[in-house]
């Protein structure tokens, strides 16, 4: 399927996902391309037709850092708008955020990743989130936290 991204016709959506290690890392990727070239986020994209928003969530994970996830549950919901000089759409996504649990595989950037890292929680200021994805780190944080206490089975999506 071949999608317009760039002042597309209609929202186009996506799935992404905070990703955390047993200590309790996050892994954030640096965008590779547009939008957001250079910016630090969750590893995400768009969702393929016929597929569920959890399975995406964890397919663009494998892609973008080549490691398989348990997904827990939705942590939030991002709406990023771009306009152009003259004020026209350039992009426009819908993305659901979900929480997940590193299961296996060393983390390396490839797809659309510029960059990985595994950071702590009190250590996401250093990236300079957009401030709705880091509210969706922290959401996302305490949803994970919940899980392990509560031993919570996360959603394979093998």
């Amino acid at each position: 399927m071949n999608v317009r991204r760039r002042y597309p016709d209609s929202p186009l959506v996506g799935a992404a996902a905070a990703v955390f290690d047993g200590q309790g890392r996050v892994l954030l990727v640096q965008r590779a391309r547009p939008p957001l070239l250079g910016q630090w986020g969750l590893p995400g994209g768009m969702l393929e037709l016929g597929e569920q928003l959890a399975a995406a969530a964890a397919r663009e994970v494998q892609e973008e850092c080549g490691i398989a996830v348990a997904i827990g549950g939705v942590a939030g919901v991002f709406e990023p708008i771009t306009y152009d000089e003259q004020g026209r759409i350039e992009y426009h996504y819908v993305v659901i955020d979900f929480w997940a649990r590193h299961v296996a595989g060393e983390a390396v950037a490839g797809d659309d990743a510029a960059a990985l890292a595994w950071v702590e929680i009190g250590d996401i200021e250093r990236y300079a989130l957009l401030p709705e994805s880091r509210q969706v780190v922290l959401d996302a944080h305490r949803l994970w936290q919940n899980g392990q206490q509560n031993g919570q089975q996360q959603h394979g999506t093998d």
